[in-house]
């Protein structure tokens, strides 16, 4: 059985949709055998409407956030090293005022989890079946051009985009957005929770792939409850499932981390 020791993908209930206390997720991991957890709840984000994100930190719970992190971080620092990120998007048109709002806290890292399409007003979601494949080109550039900013620790559930068109296009596109990733550096994460719930990524297709190009990449719990560190049989498996494609794990990251020895 391979033990997990780092995750950099645990949420907090301020996102609205994760349920549990922020030293609740502490002390399941410690338990667990954790020796790093980053938290990486899903960011506040600037706007340029009036649009109001319903799945992530509102930007008036941003401070408390952070000062609740740091607090659990000094408290338990001879149990667990604590890091502090985010999950979130990469949005061209606000970008750069992001950048500046989170420039006032302590943050140590950021991972891309893209679940829209360039804008998130324009409601084009990632998970939303579509057999599209100019939907498919569009969400690999959007990544591409977010992991080019060098801004982002590793890649969140890279597969998320649910293309339902014919197979050997998914393979053309697929091959044509990893080989530039490799060619960036980047990293991949592989989900735990879309594994555990069977949604359609992690999906084979895409991690043969990475296999193939010797794409590295680092389990993510994803945990939007404490109670998912304690869930080894789904880690297990997907330590077999990464095996069976060939992909490289990562024991630990250090890459863009400020906090990082």
């Amino acid at each position: 059985m391979k033990r997990l020791t780092v995750n950099y993908h645990t949420h907090t209930h301020r996102c609205g949709h994760a349920g549990g206390e922020d030293r609740e997720y502490v002390e399941a991991a410690i338990a667990a055998g954790i020796e790093t957890l980053g938290f990486s709840d899903h960011s506040p984000m600037i706007f340029h409407s009036a649009h109001r994100s319903g799945f992530r930190i509102p930007l008036r719970e941003t401070a408390d956030y952070f000062e609740s992190l740091v607090r659990l971080r000094e408290e338990y620092k001879n149990e667990i090293r604590l890091l502090i990120g985010v999950e979130t998007e990469y949005y061209p048109d606000t970008f750069a005022d992001y950048l500046r709002y989170m420039r006032q806290f302590p943050l140590d890292y950021k991972i891309l989890g893209q679940h829209f399409l360039w804008r998130e007003e324009d409601g084009v979601g990632a998970f939303r079946p579509s057999p599209d494949p100019d939907r498919l080109a569009s969400y690999y550039e959007n990544v591409l051009q977010a992991v080019s900013t060098g801004e982002f620790l590793y890649v969140a559930h890279p597969d998320v985009l649910n293309y339902t068109g014919p197979e050997e296009i998914y393979l053309a596109h697929t091959q044509a957005f990893l080989r530039k990733i490799r060619d960036l550096g980047a990293v991949m994460e592989l989900n735990r929770l879309g594994f555990y719930d069977g949604r359609h990524y992690p999906n084979r297709a895409f991690w043969e792939l990475c296999g193939k190009l010797d794409i590295p990449a680092v389990i993510g719990m994803d945990a939007h409850s404490p109670k998912v560190f304690a869930d080894e049989e789904t880690v297990d498996r997907l330590w077999d499932f990464a095996q069976s494609c060939g992909v490289r794990i990562l024991p630990r990251l250090s890459r863009g981390m400020k906090k990082e020895e």
